[in-house]
């Protein structure tokens, strides 16, 4: 499979329009894993890294998971793909900026990801759209098990698994879910959970992890501590505080109606004008109107199969999606021209708004 064709095909991340509330959008679970006898790759020698990127990348793409991958070295890349990779979360910024003996190997549905030679040898990832840890959690565990009979882990007896950075030891493991939660922020309620989230172990970052906004009111959700817990423990507590995350995303959405539902109808309402109307649009403004336009379908004031519409559209309005269906390279001015072009023709025939509401727990 060639990375163009991946390209074309539809993103994990887009296909959480059947997840019954839809406030998860997608779960992850990543593992960190390093070969023994080999310094981390900030600390290994050229030589010793290109042998290390080459071992790895044979063994991932040898395991049935990966059959028929993209199997690519990221120097190999133009830096519009990498943006791709990078706006789809299947590799992470970091990597994107590496010049040689880094690469990712991809699955054909792009549910699981390997970067080799990031902060650590190997980075493995599985995507799930929707609310999915355990099923994320069965198909990673299996895959890194195909791959440990490949590969000679650095293990310690009592440290667990050997990372590169010291708070990823232990396990090793990162689980998160993507969470688009707007009637928190619209509350002001966002700094709270934050808060309560931290205390219980667990960290809250934006879109596209640590450093980045959480534009279009999607945040990342993760546990902070790999070392003693098991991964199972991991697992069932990060479930119950992202049920939990739920619940209050809802009593939000309810208050919100009931307390002030006019200014609620007039924002999303404003929204489906601008993205039916506007002219020029930023990637961040757009997410953040597609974000409103979501919530209206989760409470019923646009028809549900049109939350695959959005979904689609917060990945494919991101800056490299945009070029790369423009065939070009175009500078920030130019591309908020194009995204809200592309938007208008995409909201040409969108349905209106319905603001005949009951409850969000009935729509």
């Amino acid at each position: 499979m060639t990375l163009s064709s991946l390209i074309a095909t539809p993103s994990e991340l887009a296909n959480s329009a059947s997840d019954t509330t839809a406030i998860v959008l997608m779960t992850r679970v990543r593992l960190a894993r390093n070969l023994a006898g080999y310094a981390f790759p900030l600390w290994v020698k050229p030589a010793q890294r290109e042998e290390v990127f080459a071992r790895c990348r044979a063994a991932v793409a040898a395991t049935p998971q990966l059959e028929n991958c993209v199997n690519v070295a990221i120097g190999d890349l133009s830096d519009l793909e990498r943006q791709i990779l990078v706006e789809r979360h299947l590799i992470s910024r970091e990597l994107s900026g590496t010049k040689s003996g880094a690469g990712v190997v991809i699955s054909r549905d792009q549910s699981f990801s390997v970067m080799l030679n990031e902060e650590d040898h190997l980075r493995i990832q599985v995507l799930r759209a929707g609310f999915n840890l355990k099923k994320a959690w069965s198909a990673i565990n299996e895959f890194d098990s195909a791959l440990e009979e490949r590969l000679d882990y650095a293990f310690s007896p009592t440290l667990g698994y050997l990372t590169a950075c010291p708070t990823n030891l232990g396990t090793a493991m990162r689980a998160s879910a993507m969470m688009h939660l707007p009637a928190l922020v619209i509350a002001n309620q966002m700094e709270k959970v934050v808060r309560a989230v931290n205390q219980l172990g667990m960290v809250v970052r934006g879109l596209f992890g640590e450093g980045s906004d959480a534009s279009g009111s999607i945040f990342q959700i993760s546990n902070q501590t790999t070392l003693g817990e098991s991964e199972e423990e991991i697992i069932k507590r990060l479930g119950s505080v992202l049920k939990s995350i739920v619940e209050h995303e809802l009593n939000a959405r309810a208050k919100l109606l009931e307390a002030d539902q006019e200014k609620l109808f007039d924002k999303i309402g404003r929204a489906y004008g601008i993205l039916q109307n506007s002219h020029v649009l930023s990637s961040s403004e757009a997410m953040n109107l597609l974000s409103l336009l979501r919530l209206g379908i989760d409470l019923g004031a646009f028809p549900a199969p049109n939350r695959a519409v959005i979904d689609r559209l917060l990945i494919e309005t991101q800056p490299g999606h945009l070029q790369h269906a423009q065939q070009g390279e175009f500078e920030p001015g130019q591309r908020d021209l194009l995204r809200a072009a592309r938007l208008r023709t995409e909201f040409a025939g969108f349905a209106r708004p319905d603001f005949k509401l009951t409850s969000p727990e009935n729509n």
